[in-house]
């Protein structure tokens, strides 16, 4: 069946059980590209890609999954697109969605993906805002599963469980808050002061059970199931980066804070990454990180969900 017109801007658009037919449908799609099975059900559907911010993983994964799909891509930079600036923002989507059966946009302020939606006849996909990051929260769910889960009942693992973000109060932060609220785990956040997350961007008020806050890292990690961080300083924060370097030098996710949590912890972040800066090479290169687990399951969750915005439920 044809699913109705369906967006994904952020976590919470889509419910609980959603989760658990992407995650699923993920699985397969993944499995069968390990066995060099074709899964061509975008056929002749075309996904244009808008990038303001410049990208690695969310370029490729995006493009290699389209075309495995047996789809087609157009790829649009600033330079080709301009949103908002050589016409309005509901313009461009007006045309571009005419063209094509599927957007993915990474820019800047959430505000311009919302009115870029508003104003498109197909399903628009937020790749990155400053806001919000649900992919790649989908992706490192979808590898939390693949190493503590169960396929048949994918959501089960993440019940009780603790992860401890360290770091930047970010996109990545405030979709882990949603992806926390939503599927019934908590968040550990630690941040530098004046770094802090705001749950009220995530849509979630301050006394919210699947949050804590914690001054110190040490403690956000204490019987963590997943210890997670990201850069220092993000993209369009560049102009703060020496102000930042002194302020976050205690955030540094090491083999000590690994050490405090789950024996069995796993360690994520999703990259690029420096280390000796938000996380100590033994730990990023060591045997509790699955951060190229993370890396490739971008592209196997985007083409599920993909799938499930045209196609609905297969």
């Amino acid at each position: 069946m044809t699913q109705a017109l369906k967006h994904y801007l952020q976590f919470t658009d889509l419910s609980a059980d959603e989760y658990a037919y992407v995650f699923t449908r993920a699985a397969l799609i993944k499995k069968k590209f390990k066995a060099y099975e074709k899964h061509h059900t975008l056929a002749d559907r075309t996904l244009a890609m808008i990038f303001e911010k410049a990208s690695t993983r969310t370029r490729v994964s995006f493009e290699a999954g389209m075309y495995q799909m047996g789809g087609a891509v157009v790829h649009l930079t600033t330079g080709d697109s301009q949103l908002g600036r050589a016409e309005p923002i509901e313009d461009s989507a007006k045309v571009i969605s005419r063209m094509v059966d599927l957007v993915m946009i990474r820019t800047y302020g959430q505000d311009k993906i919302n009115r870029f939606a508003a104003n498109s006849r197909v399903p628009v996909i937020n790749g990155l805002t400053n806001e919000f990051h649900p992919c790649q929260i989908m992706a490192d769910l979808l590898t939390f599963i693949e190493h503590r889960g169960n396929a048949a009942h994918p959501l089960d693992c993440l019940k009780g469980r603790v992860v401890a973000w360290v770091g930047d109060g970010n996109n990545m932060a405030n979709t882990w808050l949603q992806a926390a609220d939503l599927l019934g785990f908590t968040v550990h956040v630690s941040t530098p002061s004046g770094y802090e997350v705001d749950p009220t961007i995530a849509g979630l008020v301050t006394h919210s059970e699947c949050f804590k806050v914690f001054a110190d890292p040490m403690q956000a990690c204490q019987g963590a199931d997943l210890v997670t961080t990201d850069v220092w300083t993000s993209m369009g924060y560049e102009a703060e980066n020496e102000a930042r370097q002194r302020a976050f030098a205690d955030w540094c996710v090491d083999a000590d804070m690994m050490a405090v949590a789950q024996p069995n912890a796993l360690f994520m972040h999703c990259l690029p990454a420096h280390r000796g800066e938000e996380v100590s090479a033994d730990v990023i290169d060591g045997d509790q990180s699955v951060v190229w687990d993370e890396a490739e399951n971008r592209m196997h969750v985007q083409k599920a969900l993909m799938e499930y915005l045209l196609l609905g439920r297969q």
